[in-house]
């Protein structure tokens, strides 16, 4: 069908390697050209040997999801002629320990905050909602629970 492709880049610049001590900052580069800085989540892996304010894989993670079932969102809304003025989300993800007790992102909480030019009713809402997370490319990839929690205007 498609490819997506991103080009991860990583140098040692200093510190003791062997020893664990060195920075993880990365770079992402995506084929529009744009690289975005990246790092372990100081969560995971404090400072120094982390970048805070560089995205980490986790806050990606949740990005992506909020951000598929965005786009599905709206372009559900647009097939039924409802015009949506605005989209904002504050998505969460929580990590827990699964059974093996590898942490992983179990669980995304979406919470989009949408204004429409006309708002549809309750009903309407709940099902555009649902139809965007069963086609959401990146919901349907990933065995993380996805709730949405959607919040008043």
């Amino acid at each position: 069908m498609s490819e997506h492709k991103a080009h991860v880049r990583w140098t040692l610049a200093s510190g003791e390697f062997t020893k664990g001590r060195y920075s993880r900052a990365h770079s992402w580069r995506f084929d529009g050209g744009l690289t975005v800085p990246a790092s372990p989540s100081p969560a995971v892996v404090p400072a120094p040997w982390c970048d805070e304010s560089a995205v980490d894989p986790e806050e990606a993670f949740v990005a992506s999801i909020a951000s598929c079932h965005m786009l599905t969102f709206l372009w559900l809304a647009s097939r039924e002629g409802l015009e949506v003025t605005s989209y904002e989300d504050e998505a969460v993800g929580t990590m827990t320990k699964n059974e093996r007790r590898v942490p992983w992102v179990s669980r995304v909480v979406l919470s989009p905050k949408i204004a429409w030019r006309e708002e549809p009713s309750a009903e309407v809402l709940a099902r555009l909602h649902h139809q965007a997370h069963e086609q959401c490319f990146i919901a349907n990839s990933v065995k993380t629970e996805i709730v949405v929690q959607a919040r008043e205007v």
